[in-house]
């Protein structure tokens, strides 16, 4: 048996010589079929893998191109093949590197380093992408094969993967938008993804002259900070710890921001950003907070760096929260929300001093944009409940 396996293996080496290239892929298609199918005995599976190994050195493309389609999908292809066809020519090697089961992460994360854009892409979208090779398509891979990493359900993608791909293509307004529309990604990216839309929008609104580069960014500025106060709304205890690490980080825990944060109600998010800003235990922080003593209300906030026109301020928001919780059925949130602003530039605006008119319009337009997302939050619960 073995010398008649033999003698038809060599004289199909000796017809491939000679044979026409159509004649040659149809042959290798037709052999690599046989191999994964067929009760073969030990000699004739070495034959045909023999024969099989010869071909991954046919000059026609479309040779190896048929070895690849047929035996990409099998965990019975002889290794060694599928490992050739993954470094051959882009069009041979994309089949086998996103369909066989039998390459190994450390080899596909050689390829990712390696390789063209298109074996990268491939890469990307096979069935299951386990951590490491998710990060390395993160780390070195092209736009496409990032693309395709998220949109495979296939893949887990680790928060430092998600991080690499925002610091590398965070100004891609596809991929950008893609990302956003994630339900699992964390708040801290999400955050960075918005700072980064922030800056093109200043920077396309300044190139087209519609304002000075000076209103792009405060207009760029202050939607930020009205989009950090929607993710902190819906972050959880980690997301919102997230949030505000991410933000003390990039020096964006501003005066500004935790007085809109106090003026507009969330507390959570000012009680977290505070806690971080002083160093303290966020329970110590909430402790003072619900306390009510303006005098400790007021050495935390000193202690937590913000200046000296700030601290009545939000002493003063939280001696208004304060009255409105201890009053029974204080109404919907729009009510409330205007109570509160009200309340607040009532008390503030009465003081004496004229050194701080530029905080009281701060104020006042932060009243102006907290009545107006209040205002619309109530008209869609009157539509909901219609």
């Amino acid at each position: 048996m073995q010398e008649i396996v033999l003698m038809i293996v060599e004289r199909f080496l000796t017809w491939i010589e000679s044979a026409a290239p159509r004649r040659r892929v149809e042959a290798a298609s037709a052999l690599a079929r046989a191999f994964l199918t067929s009760e073969l005995s030990p000699e004739e599976h070495d034959g045909l893998e023999a024969a099989m190994t010869i071909l991954l050195d046919d000059p026609n493309r479309l040779v190896r191109l048929a070895l690849a389609e047929q035996l990409a999908d099998s965990d019975r292809a002889p290794h060694h093949v599928i490992l050739a066809l993954s470094a051959d020519h882009f069009e041979v090697a994309t089949i086998v590197v996103e369909h066989s089961p039998l390459l190994l992460d450390g080899e596909l994360v050689d390829l990712v380093a390696t390789r063209e854009p298109e074996v990268q892409a491939a890469i990307a979208r096979r069935r299951t992408v386990s951590r490491a090779l998710a990060a390395a398509i993160a780390e070195v891979g092209c736009l496409e094969a990032v693309m395709d990493l998220l949109c495979n359900d296939g893949a887990c993608v680790a928060r430092f993967s998600l991080d690499r791909i925002v610091e590398r293509y965070g100004h891609e307004a596809e991929l950008r938008e893609m990302l956003l529309a994630r339900s699992d990604l964390p708040v801290g990216v999400r955050q960075v993804l918005l700072e980064d839309l922030a800056d093109s929008l200043c920077a396309f609104v300044s190139a087209k002259g519609w304002l000075s580069p000076m209103q792009a960014r405060a207009v760029a500025d202050e939607t930020l900070e009205r989009a950090v106060l929607v993710l902190a709304e819906d972050a959880g205890p980690a997301g919102l710890v997230q949030l505000v690490n991410r933000l003390l980080d990039s020096d964006q825990l501003t005066p500004v921001l935790l007085v809109r944060a106090a003026v507009c109600g969330q507390i959570d998010f000012f009680e977290q950003a505070i806690a971080a800003l002083a160093d303290m235990p966020r329970r110590r922080v909430s402790a003072l907070v619900a306390a009510g003593r303006s005098s400790g209300l007021g050495a935390l906030l000193r202690k937590a760096g913000l200046p000296a026109s700030a601290v009545p301020v939000i002493v003063t928001v939280m001696e208004v929260l304060r009255d409105l919780d201890c009053e029974a059925g204080s109404g919907h949130d729009y009510r409330r929300a205007t109570r509160l602003i009200d309340a607040v530039l009532l008390r503030y605006g009465a003081r004496p001093t004229g050194e701080l008119d530029d905080l009281l319009a701060l104020l006042r337009r932060l009243a102006m944009d907290a009545k107006r997302d209040a205002a619309r939050g109530y008209a869609l619960q009157i539509k909901a409940a219609a």
